[in-house]
């Protein structure tokens, strides 16, 4: 039983349903899906390629991408998802890393061949209409023999050392992952519609297991992306829409309703239900949003090493206003999901009592399998089975998580993770850099930006500008730093390590 399996079933069982939408338009039934994912499953056989084989993704939302993932896992190869923010220099040494050998593109993300790859195809060329082409009878090309057990999809997850790591989750992970949806998080019936606005690489595309399991359509907007006028618009034309929301993303939904005057009965027409994540959602925040848009919010916290498994707080919690402890409820990140357990724990990994705050530590059939090629930051991560996530929070007696720190060092911007060290080793490499510190700094809209501390070596003429052009031309647009702070020296305690916390309170109390 794989990941492949949920398509066969749904081939089946509903060959004429809708599965796959380019906006209002119809882009394949479940039949025809299964059709051109095992059309190309087959073809992807007959060029050589193996199971556990790796393919990377690198492009935009696209509906042929739900197509290549599936036909990915029909021929019993690894799905390598990469953020379409991502540098070119940045997806490269992800695929030497993983050793990809093929990757499917779109030509906006990646107008040029990426080193080091056997073949790179655009979703939207005519090899890839070639290689998607359906096969008559897809319950004809059998199903690679694979294990829940063996990895599917590799997610890459910047670490502490500044280098990404490929988190290895199985069938089983995500097969975990979408039969928890189901009870936790929303069900889904059969004429529902999730919508892919954030991208597809990573927790929205993720979401398309359950929603494959029930039978559900998939949408991928027009414009490819977040437009909220676009989704709201798209929602009344095909009925309420699901999707998965950095609260960025759920700040500008209540935007456009705010603009367009819209009541949350009006607001339902265009909505089923939006998960949000990915980083703190500020307690007047969710107020407003249930405020102007109605109870059709719910909270999920997760890593990828457990993919949105981890805890939730419900839609019901979110509108039981007249509970005794509803402000505490609605800023917290809710109770354990049905497939895990979540502890809080001291630095020994002994439970604490509640209240204290602690690691949060994850265990359960989502966790990964491991981080590839890397036992060592696996050891580190995983210990008896549990997940130590390196976040920090505290437990109440009836179960509710509140996230009360992230590692020292993670900036969230955006629902994007940033590791500061990744962008101060880039940074040091720019000329005339003696020395960088890169800390978060708050932000209303974005959640955190990023912003470099610089010493600059002696006699150095370095301006802003240029420090920007180094960075656009290492690392993604994301990660780059929004401010640049020259300074003489960097605070340091007695064994010379940076103090952030001294930065962070120097851009607080300025």
């Amino acid at each position: 039983m794989t990941l492949a399996h949920l398509l066969l079933r749904q081939a089946r069982q509903r060959p004429d349903s809708p599965a796959i939408l380019e906006g209002a338009a119809l882009h394949a039934t479940h039949g025809q899906w299964a059709a051109r994912s095992a059309g190309l499953a087959s073809r992807l056989r007959e060029a050589g390629l193996q199971p556990g084989d790796r393919v990377l993704l690198f492009a935009r939302n696209h509906p042929r991408y739900l197509e290549v993932l599936w036909g990915l896992w029909w021929a019993g190869l690894v799905a390598v998802p990469v953020n379409a923010k991502l540098h070119p220099r940045e997806v490269e040494w992800i695929a030497a890393n993983c050793g990809a050998r093929w990757t499917f593109v779109t030509s906006d993300v990646a107008p040029e061949p990426l080193a080091r790859i056997e073949r790179q195809i655009d979703l939207e060329s005519d090899e890839a209409a070639a290689l998607l082409a359906p096969v008559p009878d897809p319950f004809a090309v059998p199903l690679a023999e694979r294990d829940l057990g063996d990895t599917a999809w590799l997610f890459y997850t910047s670490g502490t050392t500044g280098r990404p790591k490929g988190v290895m989750l199985t069938h089983r992970n995500l097969m975990t992952m979408g039969l928890g949806y189901h009870v936790d998080v929303d069900p889904v019936a059969q004429g529902d519609a999730i919508v892919y606005a954030a991208p597809i690489s990573h927790g929205a595309g993720i979401y398309a297991i359950p929603h494959l399991m029930a039978g559900a359509r998939h949408v991928v907007p027009a414009s490819g992306g977040v437009d909220p006028a676009e989704l709201f618009a798209l929602g009344r034309a095909i009925g309420p829409l699901s999707l998965f929301a950095a609260p960025t993303i759920v700040g500008r939904l209540v935007d456009e309703a705010e603009q367009q005057a819209l009541s949350p009965a009006d607001c339902a027409q265009s909505f089923k239900t939006i998960v949000y994540g990915g980083a703190p959602m500020y307690v007047a925040d969710i107020q407003r949003a249930l405020r102007v848009m109605g109870p059709r919010f719910v909270q999920i916290y997760g890593q990828g090493e457990t993919p949105m498994v981890g805890t939730v707080l419900s839609r019901a919690d979110l509108a039981n206003s007249a509970h005794p402890r509803y402000l505490a409820r609605i800023a917290s990140i809710g109770v354990a999901q049905t497939p895990v357990r979540v502890r809080v724990t001291d630095a020994e990994g002994r439970d604490l009592p509640l209240g204290e705050i602690g690691e949060i530590v994850v265990k359960g059939d989502s966790v990964m399998a491991g981080y590839w090629a890397n036992p060592e930051a696996t050891a580190v991560a995983v210990k008896d089975g549990w997940l130590f996530t390196g976040d920090m929070g505290a437990l109440d007696a009836d179960g509710y998580l509140t996230l009360k720190d992230r590692s020292k060092d993670l900036i969230i911007s955006g629902g994007s993770n940033i590791y500061p060290r990744e962008v101060e080793e880039t940074l040091l490499h720019a000329p005339g850099v003696a020395e960088v510190a890169v800390v978060g700094e708050p932000d209303a809209e974005w959640g955190e930006n990023v912003v470099a501390f610089v010493v600059l070596q002696a006699g150095a003429d370095v301006t802003e500008a240029a420090l920007d052009a180094h960075c656009l031309a290492e690392i993604a647009r994301f990660k780059r730093p929004k401010r640049y702070i020259f300074v003489s020296a960097l605070p340091k305690n007695n064994y010379g390590k940076v103090l952030k916390t001294e930065l962070r309170a120097r851009l607080t109390s300025t």
